[in-house]
């Protein structure tokens, strides 16, 4: 099989929700904020297999449910699943509980059960992170921000500035990435003088890569000054936030089950299952 035929590699799709019309989908944007830091509290306290398994369930479910097709996924590199052997093989070597025997030498597994577990638990914050990016419009996050802030107001926090500020960002972020792909495709399409010395092979990349940054930060403006316009035109920055959202009845059953599912992950861990580890 040659290169030309290979299977192309699905690059992260982040901050595009994916499109369908399902009840997660609908869900506010402010429970799924409050259901990530919610979660994001217990597993910071807690990171125990059980919790870390109840919120698995939680996305795979959350999953099942928004109808998130397996297009979406980004592939994996081999880089990384050589990395996660080495890192787990080195763990190993830290030994502790538990330890098994392999005829005459006791191999402790407690590094290695760390580390899995360590593994585990980035892979479903990054889930968790992604079905939040792939069920919600980044038009809802500044509403839900600015009213999930109101009990600062009267303290004078600028609540709005935040969330007109993360509205901005997340609007950005998607078409800088584009914008940055194809300055490197065409940077790569341009024929490469070949340097005989090392010096001059060194002066040739700090020559491209002052060369991509020039015109990365000149796209980056660009692209801000027709931001700024579009605002202007639909009566400032104040309108991002200003409209209105509420959570619904499907919002607290969500919320609701969220609280049992971690109540319940929480409490086996700290009684019967913690007790036995």
């Amino acid at each position: 099989m040659t290169a030309a035929t290979r299977k192309q590699r699905r690059q992260v799709v982040l901050l595009r929700p994916v499109p369908g019309q399902t009840v997660i989908h609908d869900l506010w944007a402010g429970s799924k904020l409050l259901i990530v830091a919610g979660i994001g509290v217990l597993l910071t306290f807690y990171p125990g297999w059980v919790p870390i398994g109840a919120v698995g369930l939680l996305v795979v479910a959350a999953a099942a449910l928004a109808r998130i097709p397996r297009g979406v996924l980004p592939t994996v590199p081999r880089l990384l699943w050589w990395l996660l052997a080495l890192g787990a093989l080195t763990a190993t070597f830290a030994g502790g509980s538990p330890v098994i025997a392999a005829g005459s030498v006791n191999i402790g597994l407690g590094g290695l059960f760390n580390f899995l577990r360590i593994t585990a638990l980035s892979i479903v914050l990054l889930g968790l992170g992604a079905m939040v990016s792939w069920t919600t419009n980044v038009a809802e996050v500044a509403p839900a921000v600015a009213t999930l802030g109101r009990p600062l107001r009267p303290l004078r926090v600028p609540v709005d500035d935040w969330a007109v500020t993360l509205a901005l960002a997340l609007r950005a972020f998607p078409m800088l990435i584009d914008e940055f792909r194809v300055l490197y495709a065409a940077r790569q399409l341009r024929p490469k003088d070949l340097d005989a010395t090392r010096r001059g092979r060194r002066r040739r990349w700090a020559s491209e890569l002052i060369d991509l940054l020039v015109a990365a930060i000149t796209v980056a403006l660009r692209r801000a000054d027709e931001m700024g316009d579009a605002i202007t035109a639909r009566g400032g920055a104040g309108q991002i936030s200003a409209a209105p959202t509420r959570p619904k009845r499907r919002d607290w059953v969500a919320l609701a089950v969220v609280i049992v599912v971690c109540g319940v992950a929480l409490a086996l861990e700290l009684t019967v299952l913690g007790t036995s580890a």
